[in-house]
């Protein structure tokens, strides 16, 4: 059975930052694209970051780009986000998924399109970041 955990949020003030991680059991943790997406307040849900499955190409998001920085590490399983200088506008709930490996080029549109597929992947429940201007 897979599992996806999300950890690390919390309140902040502007400003600060917050680094995410994202604990990935029950599949093979290398065969496996990730991506970080979010969801704010009254707003759909929307990729930040994804990492490919070799850790070789990244996609940002206009709004984190320069900000954030997406990381794995394969030998623990796990994801990370690290967000500098956070924004009010960077409030939301945080979704950690670990994503078929087609599914990468799909991160920076059109993924919602697919997110039902059976293939997409695995979605964790979220972590909450709020940050206090």
């Amino acid at each position: 059975q897979v599992s996806v955990v999300e950890s690390g949020g919390g309140l902040v003030q502007a400003g600060d930052s917050l680094t995410l991680s994202c604990k990935v059991s029950g599949l093979t943790f290398d065969d496996y694209a990730m991506g970080w997406f979010r969801q704010g307040p009254g707003k759909e849900r929307e990729s930040v970051s994804c990492l490919s499955w070799k850790g070789d190409s990244t996609y940002y998001s206009d709004s984190v780009k320069g900000r954030f920085t997406i990381s794995r590490d394969n030998a623990k399983n796990t994801l990370y986000l690290q967000m500098n200088n956070l924004k009010s506008a960077d409030t939301g709930m945080y979704y950690c998924a670990a994503l078929s490996p087609w599914v990468y080029v799909y991160c920076s549109n059109d993924w919602s399109a697919i997110q039902r597929r059976p293939d997409f992947g695995f979605w964790g429940q979220g972590t909450q970041v709020t940050v206090s201007s």
